[in-house]
């Protein structure tokens, strides 16, 4: 007696529909958890120190920024603290045979952050683009 049917071999599937699914749901959640930042910088062109000490120096513009807010360029206070007085002093300031002057801002450690970017703005409408800012190296 012979209890068993015919024995039937059927060839192995493999079935790649879920596999699918889970790598399309897996690139779905890597695309929106996934950001994308736009990193914006200022852009500070640096003078280069191959000149002599006098060229060097008659190529600045010298500002300063003090604790309590005020400005002053090239040893000269500005009266009024706006954008535009200052734009007008840095073009006062900008010497006359020099094609592109670099803006030196010395900024007391205490100022305030607004009164740095405002020289800054105004340097940008008097047409002064090399702006480098001067700092104090700590003793060692």
């Amino acid at each position: 007696m012979n209890f068993r049917r015919a024995v039937r071999h059927e060839e192995p599937e493999i079935n790649l529909i879920p596999l699918i699914d889970v790598v399309l749901v897996i690139i779905i959640f890597l695309m929106l958890t996934t950001t994308f930042t736009q990193t914006s910088g200022l852009e500070i062109n640096l003078p280069t120190a191959e000149a002599t000490g006098d060229e060097a120096v008659s190529n600045e513009i010298v500002v300063a920024v003090t604790a309590a807010g005020d400005v002053i360029v090239n040893r000269n206070p500005v009266a009024d603290k706006g954008i535009e007085a200052i734009a007008e002093a840095l073009g006062k300031a900008r010497p006359g045979g020099q094609k592109e002057p670099v803006v030196v801002i010395n900024a007391d450690a205490k100022a305030a952050h607004q009164s740095v970017v405002d020289v800054m703005q105004a340097a940008q409408r008097a047409g002064l683009a090399h702006i480098t800012f001067a700092i104090q190296t700590p003793p060692r």
